[in-house]
């Protein structure tokens, strides 16, 4: 197994390959499996997340395939994302604790933004992909696993085994092989005043 890139292995501009190489696809193989060691490694790497003050806002409903859960779930999603989203080997939503003894929490849904990606760059890490998805309905998901009202449902995940664009109907595969946009860094980085690109050399 290649040892991981080393600083001077990469270019300038590269970011790491789990960075690099994590993407958001649809075409997931349906007999593909996410081993439960996998999931709690993703889970765990969601919990070493950093966050405001150590508040560790970041929960997490988990429903591997084949269990109520993910059923539940699934049948929770908007009909766009649960056409392709079957496919996956587990189904998570991640929701947001903003209020703890103490009180409110500060930046919560920051905080569960932090984790996600975590746990997301970890699916990489573990070979597997993940797509994250807004298209559910939170006020069921609220409802139907008996969330505090403290608790907020924001993104649902799709965990799984890449499989071929052909799983897909044939009017959604091309947007499957597009190649990925990004805004180049002189849009997106500044420095002395907005607007004023920050250049490395």
């Amino acid at each position: 197994m290649p040892s991981d890139p080393q600083p001077s292995d990469l270019l300038p501009s590269d970011p790491h390959p789990l960075i690099r190489d994590r993407w958001s696809p649809r075409a997931l193989d349906p007999a593909g499996v996410v081993p439960a060691a996998a999931l709690t490694r993703m889970l765990t790497a969601a919990r070493w997340a950093p966050s405001y003050g150590n508040t560790q806002p970041a929960r997490y409903l988990v429903g591997p395939r084949g269990t109520d859960t993910f059923d539940r779930l699934l049948a929770l999603l908007d009909p766009g994302n649960r056409a392709w989203a079957g496919g996956a080997g587990a189904l998570l939503v991640g929701c947001a604790e903003t209020a703890n003894a103490k009180g409110e929490v500060p930046y919560a849904e920051y905080g569960l933004g932090l984790a996600t990606e975590n746990l997301v760059l970890q699916a990489v890490a573990e070979g597997l992909v993940a797509h994250q998805m807004a298209g559910f309905d939170r006020a069921a998901v609220a409802a139907g696993f008996g969330l505090p009202d403290s608790v907020r449902p924001l993104v649902a995940v799709a965990v799984g085994v890449l499989g071929p664009p052909e799983l897909l109907p044939e009017d959604r595969r091309a947007r499957e092989t597009a190649p990925r946009v990004r805004l180049p860094l002189t849009e997106t980085a500044f420095t002395g005043s907005w607007g004023t690109p920050y250049d490395a050399g």
